[in-house]
């Protein structure tokens, strides 16, 4: 155990979380250049000959250049073993983001100096705050011209409603940007521009106390805003406090530019020192610690044809506790079965290693032939406990799909079936017509686009979509008490139901939902589903 207990402790679980375009893939990638486990960082939106970006591995992210499902990513730095899980930033695709920050110990929230906090920031940041997760934030982009720096934080205080403390503090942007003042160590780091996708660079220190070498250096009008900007922060700003942020209702704000590398690894000590090791989980026998309890895990993603070569699918698991030996026998408590965890794999993007051994804070990526859901537990054979349920997000877009080649039903099924399973699509069937009509259900509309694209590059499915009208899905929480054929509705209500044969309502306007909960005493309706 003292093994296990040393090698947990080196962990270290975070997702990096933002709005499109704030720069999150980049920063990742810095972050593994620093990790030494690639050389050269590649560009998102690069040309066709570019090299893209390490945790865009789909084609049609590679052909968007969004990040359309979470990379999971696994690197050393300075001792600790680090798992990075890359979220989607285009809100259509948030969902999955919802997912994989259950998998999170800790979130690297990274806003755009410009923009500040947008509204995909303040959805993931929701999510969050639900989960209490310790929130780090790392304001990019300061070589573009950015937002006055007060106003940046007090937007993200009074839009989020956390306190912030600025760790360092930036002196200009844009063309104009020299640095930034290191509040702890009262100096000045100055800024030089890198070469692209490489970590060399000159930084120099510079104390503030050194008046007269900081002004030759920044020059005198530079000098004097900051020496005015740090009076007013040292009397304005919240004190640090690593309880505080430990339990998320503080986050320490970091400023500096990935793309040209100044201030990610100052960044990245300081979060690896600030950062917590594993944490316990709850389950339906209490909370589950990382080193005194045996081998768990849970499912937070499922993920077909990751490789075509192999036309497989993966499960990504979230070692919770425990180390996780490839040869032990462990129980699949949803499908009441003891079993071994095939192909146990190290996921790098689309890259894979097999592994022969992984600890808490870990996440692996086992082989599925069909037996997995989102949500699922795993634990040793001995034990019989389940981790919380990961709550299915209410779409809020719907079509009818229909495959343009009636010969090819099989395909179609299994492939909308296997993306189901993934989470990316949610799909309903009309209560009397069995498989034959579908209705998919999408929290964004460019899953839609997904959605034909995967089926017909991955399954070789031509389909149409044709747009329904709902807008609102309710699950029937009380199904067994009520008689689902005599639920009186309003003229805009559809009966449906899921894959698992659980009966839900569509409406088009949400003002019927609360007409239809009028007409049906004791009917009881709700926003999630429970995986």
């Amino acid at each position: 155990m003292a093994l296990y207990t040393e090698e947990i402790n080196r962990r270290r679980t975070f997702a990096i979380i933002s709005h499109p375009d704030a720069g999150k893939t980049t920063l990742t990638e810095k972050f593994l250049l620093y990790g030494g486990a690639i050389n050269l960082a590649g560009s998102v939106k690069g040309k066709a000959t570019a090299r893209h970006a390490v945790s865009d591995w789909m084609e049609i992210e590679k052909e968007r250049g969004i990040s359309v499902t979470s990379s999971v990513l696994q690197f050393q730095y300075d001792g600790f073993c680090i798992n990075i899980l890359d979220t989607p930033g285009h809100q259509d695709f948030s969902e999955d983001t919802y997912r994989t920050l259950m998998a999170a110990d800790s979130a690297v929230m990274v806003i755009d100096a410009s923009k500040g906090v947008e509204a995909q920031t303040r959805k993931l940041f929701k999510v969050c705050v639900m989960r209490k997760i310790p929130i780090f934030t790392f304001i990019n982009k300061m070589d573009r011209d950015a937002n006055d720096t007060f106003e940046l934080l007090d937007e993200i205080e009074k839009e989020l409603g956390i306190a912030t403390c600025p760790v360092n503090w930036p002196i200009g942007s844009g063309k104009g940007f020299k640095g930034v003042y290191d509040r702890n160590k009262e100096a000045v780091l100055t800024f030089s521009d890198t070469e692209k996708g490489t970590k060399e660079g000159e930084t120099k220190e510079i104390s503030v106390k050194d008046k007269e070498n900081l002004a030759s250096i920044i020059g005198q009008d530079a000098a004097d805003k900051l020496y005015d900007e740090i009076e007013l922060l040292d009397g304005a700003s919240a004190e640090f406090d690593l309880d505080a942020v430990r339990s998320g209702d503080l986050t320490p704000v970091f400023f500096g530019s990935a793309l040209t590398n100044f201030g990610v690894e100052v960044f990245l000590q300081h979060f690896l020192e600030m950062t917590t090791t594993p944490l316990p989980r709850k389950s339906d026998q209490g909370l589950i610690d990382p080193v005194e309890n045996d081998f768990s895990a849970f499912v937070f993603k499922i993920q077909a044809n990751m490789n075509k070569a192999h036309r497989d699918r993966i499960a990504f698991m979230r070692i919770c506790s425990g180390k996780f030996d490839a040869n032990m026998e462990v129980r699949h408590v949803q499908g009441q079965k003891v079993m071994r965890l095939s192909q146990p794999q190290q996921i790098m993007a689309d890259e894979r290693k097999i592994l022969d051994e992984a600890y808490a804070g870990d996440i692996i990526g086992v082989f599925d032939p069909g037996i997995f859901s989102i949500g699922d537990t795993v634990c040793m054979p001995k034990e019989k406990f389940c981790y919380e349920g990961i709550p299915t997000f209410a779409p809020e877009h719907f079509a009818r799909v229909r495959q343009v080649d009636t010969m090819k039903r099989k395909q179609f099924v299994k492939g909308i079936n296997q993306i189901a399973q993934e989470g990316a699509i949610q799909i309903f069937q009309e209560l009397s017509s069995g498989m034959e009509e579908i209705i998919v259900g999408v929290v964004g509309v460019l899953q839609f686009d997904v959605l034909k694209y995967r089926l017909e590059n991955e399954y070789n499915v031509e389909i149409r979509l044709e747009p329904l009208p709902y807008e609102h899905i309710r699950w029937i929480e009380n199904k067994d008490e009520v008689k689902v054929d005599k639920i009186v509705g309003t003229s805009d209500m559809k009966k449906i139901q899921d894959l698992k044969g659980n009966p839900l309502l569509l409406f088009i306007n949400s003002w019927s939902i609360g007409m239809t909960l009028d007409r049906n005493p004791g009917l009881q309706l709700s926003e999630f589903g429970k995986n």
